[in-house]
């Protein structure tokens, strides 16, 4: 049974930074697209930014490009997103999932796993 694991999640100001992880189990992690989404309050889930298995290729949210990176460590079955220069637009609960595709996708129904999702908070 697979399972994803996020932490990182937390409060911090604006401007500030944190480091989300995605732990991932119980199937093969390498041939999955990791995608992290966010929901905020009374928002549709949106795909944020997603790291793909067949060239590496990433893809980010125009509202996120130069101040997210996307990286994974296929050894530890791990994702990460670093966030820079947080907004307090960026207030939502943040999930990882993994699709079996080689390329990215943000159709929520083409994946398989996700995880329990992890708060971030940017306010003053």
């Amino acid at each position: 049974q697979g399972k994803l694991v996020e932490s990182g999640g937390g409060l911090v100001q604006p401007g500030g930074s944190l480091r989300l992880s995605c732990a991932a189990s119980g199937f093969t992690f390498y041939y999955y697209a990791i995608t992290w989404f966010r929901q905020a309050p009374g928002k549709e889930r949106e795909g944020v930014s997603c790291s793909s298995v067949l060239d590496g290729s990433k893809y980010y949210a125009d509202s996120v490009k130069g101040r997210f990176t996307i990286s994974r460590d296929n050894a530890k079955n791990t994702v990460f997103l670093q966030m820079n220069s947080l907004e307090p637009e960026d207030t939502a609960v943040y999930y990882c999932a993994a699709a079996p595709y080689p390329d990215c996708t943000l159709v929520t129904d083409e994946y398989s796993y996700w995880g329990q999702g992890t708060q971030v908070t940017v306010s003053s």
